[in-house]
């Protein structure tokens, strides 16, 4: 069986700065013989030319439909409906999906017989999410940043300085969830010198925490415990994550309403729903607003701020399997490939992630049966 063609779309969500495949992976697929067509100023935004992407043996094509012909479509972020059009049957979509909050999206995928893999459900033994797992280290770090930038009096904020100042307390800042966002936003929240909370409801990862971050608090994520942390934080940052799920909304409207007036709420967890009842997403181009006299920052796509960042980090991870779908046959993924058959989430016209169908109360179908 010859190896497939791989395609490189321009992303067009607003404030996406990341391209889905470095030239230096681009050199790696084509010396693995299979054909790469990157879309025309791709790369541009992360600093990548077009000329980079040649010198690695890449053709560059003029439309996105060049691209989306390939038999494998890598993207950074889910397909918006402009590019529905694109969908075909056969055609394998590898790219961040969140589909569970995103019927249209679903629809669009099942109706056309896309086979499409989600990074963030794609996991290898012991529950490791190993492309889902760099961009929620940069969405942590970012938020902690994003905190402490709308603390401030004119982007809104209540005027409270991170590290505080000698006879001054520091910031309060309460993170929602212990998992890998979680554990970057405290760890630089507290190297900021704030104060800091993880409420988290596993054991044995506060035990981990505690052991990492000797400087931050864990407590257990109960619903008497939200609400007395986040009536008496400066900034909450929600890093609820639940594989493929949509995010339980823990913080209640009754909750943001206590909150201190002018504090901030970053919901890092708004791909998938969001942590409180209050968040809609946002953009970069206007990232917050306030409801309940309370600031939110609620942008779906925080790693792109950082393009050039986040797309090394972002194909360092995806490479592997990119280079296991060009060379494998169907049967062959499917039992060889367990990392990349959990991340298939439509398959054939139909649903075959269980959490997905669940979130939109559809019928889900095993993946051996699709």
């Amino acid at each position: 069986m010859k190896n497939k063609t791989v395609g490189v779309v321009k992303e067009i969500k607003q404030g996406e700065f990341r391209v889905a495949l470095t030239p230096g992976g681009a050199e790696l697929i084509h010396k693995a013989g299979a054909p790469v067509f990157v879309q025309k100023g791709a790369g541009e935004a992360a600093g990548f030319a077009d000329a980079d992407y040649r010198k690695a043996g890449a053709t560059i094509v003029t439309t996105a439909a060049q691209a989306w012909a390939a038999d494998i479509v890598i993207k950074v972020k889910e397909p918006l409906p402009a590019e529905f059009r694109f969908f075909r049957p056969q055609q394998i979509l590898f790219t961040f999906l969140h589909l569970a909050p995103n019927r249209p999206l679903v629809d669009a995928l099942l109706k056309k017989q896309v086979s499409a893999i989600g990074y963030e459900t794609v996991e290898e033994p012991g529950h490791k999410l190993p492309i889902l797992e760099p961009m929620s280290e940069i969405a942590g770090r970012i938020a902690a940043l994003v905190g402490a930038y709308y603390q401030a009096n004119p982007q809104g904020g209540r005027g409270v300085l991170f590290s505080g100042m000698p006879g001054v307390q520091p910031a309060q800042v309460v993170v929602l969830g212990g998992g890998t966002v979680g554990e970057n936003a405290a760890k630089v929240a507290s190297g900021m010198g704030c104060r800091v909370t993880i409420l988290e409801r596993r054991a044995e990862r506060m035990r981990y925490l505690d052991e990492i971050l000797p400087h931050v608090a864990t407590q257990m994520a109960d619903p008497s415990a939200i609400r007395a942390a986040i009536s008496e934080a400066d900034i909450v940052i929600g890093a609820v994550h639940v594989a493929g799920s949509r995010t339980p909304q823990l913080i209640t409207r009754a909750m943001v309403k206590r909150m201190k007036p002018r504090s901030v709420i970053v919901d890092v967890a708004i791909d998938q729903g969001g942590s409180s009842e209050t968040s809609h997403p946002t953009s970069h181009s206007r990232p917050t607003y306030v409801e309940e006299e309370v600031l939110h920052y609620c942008v779906p796509n925080m790693p792109g701020a950082y393009g050039r960042t986040s797309t090394l980090a972002l194909t360092n991870a995806t490479l592997p399997y990119i280079l296991q779908l060009v060379k494998m046959s169907w049967p062959e993924i499917l039992q060889d490939t367990p990392a990349l058959a959990n991340g298939i989430q439509c398959h054939r016209g139909k649903i075959t992630c269980l959490p997905v169908a669940q979130a939109q109360d559809r019928p889900s179908t095993l993946l051996q049966e699709s």
